[in-house]
């Protein structure tokens, strides 16, 4: 990309979303944010709003956007469980529809596009750690099977434009993100645990804790989205994008006890349907192909995260981002440890 280019992020007040609108702002682009906030908040990105490049657009990306762009970075879609499972058909649609959508305008506009699709797509992996080769353990009628299937369905819709009509396509697959700006309410482990342990409630751990995740850096994260856009035409992915080293639950939530200065109690609960025992990327190939790696371990940016909460729960009350309710009235599902 170059100075001037006009960036479409769709979900841009997200978590990742809006570091991501932060960090092509300060590289000299023009960024429009499309949002419905379902599941982000218009705070993430007030300090953007003053900006003369930044523009903010209220809109669901399930209904066609005519917009004139050159790029697109796809990120909307609920990317925790509280919220994918709340509306789980229309989390599905975000993924397909939104998709087609967006797709459609970056054959109508020749803009390269870049799909943030998840490690969910290897579902409970049986191989360890996960490659792009691996096709996935996913169960196709669970309660995460909203997510993992819609993200699955918008990789293949995505090639799919690829081979048809030669849409310039980039295709991330995104591991556990963490970092400054995650909603206290957002159902992930780490802000969950965070939370608890700076409240003074009960770390909660979902089965004995042996499970393993690995945990990027926002900054790290938003570092290999851009370095994938910029790249060769010819790269489309996947690309697993995550840092690999490798941590229990049980020792996350021990680092985060040591971080907080906390010592709450861990309170054990029976472990949620589908949730995966194990994750890691494998990312030679995105070392080999972007020259990109995570710089900040767990141990520089757990202490980045806690002092945002710090800052956010002494300020004052934790709001809640209540999503939609979804029309069938079913209730609020179980927490999980992803994303």
């Amino acid at each position: 990309m170059f100075a001037g280019t006009r960036v479409l992020v769709t979900g841009g007040a997200g978590f990742i979303g809006s570091h991501l609108c932060r960090r092509l702002l300060d590289d000299g682009y023009h960024v429009l944010c499309v949002d419905n906030f379902y599941s982000s908040t218009r705070d993430n990105i007030v300090p953007l709003l003053a900006h003369p490049h930044f523009e903010v657009m209220r809109h669901d990306v399930t209904f066609p956007l005519y917009v004139e762009i050159d790029r697109i970075f796809h990120l909307a879609c609920p990317a925790s469980p509280v919220h994918y499972q709340r509306d789980p058909v229309q989390t599905t649609k975000t993924s397909v529809h939104g998709s087609i959508n967006m797709l459609g305008l970056a054959k109508r506009t020749g803009a390269r596009i870049l799909l943030a699709s998840t490690s969910e797509v290897y579902g409970d992996p049986t191989e360890h750690p996960q490659t792009e080769a691996y096709w996935g353990n996913v169960n196709p009628i669970g309660i995460r099977s909203c997510y993992d299937e819609g993200k699955r369905c918008a990789e293949t819709l995505f090639f799919d434009y690829w081979r048809q009509h030669r849409t310039p396509i980039k295709v991330a697959r995104i591991f556990n993100t963490y970092g400054p700006t995650m909603h206290p309410q957002d159902g992930r482990v780490v802000s969950n645990f965070i939370v608890q342990a700076l409240s003074g409630s009960p770390i909660t751990i979902f089965g004995d804790g042996q499970q393993s995740r690995s945990f990027c850096y926002v900054d790290d994260l938003v570092e290999g989205l851009i370095r994938l856009m910029d790249s060769d035409q010819e790269v489309t992915g996947p690309l697993n994008l995550g840092n690999p080293a490798e941590f229990t639950i049980l020792e996350l939530a021990e680092r985060v006890r040591d971080e907080t200065g906390s010592r709450v109690d861990l309170v054990h609960r029976p472990l949620p349907s589908d949730d995966p025992v194990r994750r890691r990327p494998d990312i030679s190939a995105a070392q080999r192909v972007l020259g990109w790696s995570p710089t900040v371990n767990l141990e520089h940016g757990l202490p980045q995260t806690v002092a945002y909460f710090r800052r956010l729960l002494g300020c004052a009350s934790v709001q809640r981002v209540t999503p939609k309710s979804p029309t069938n009235g079913a209730s609020h599902p179980p927490r999980t440890l992803d994303e």
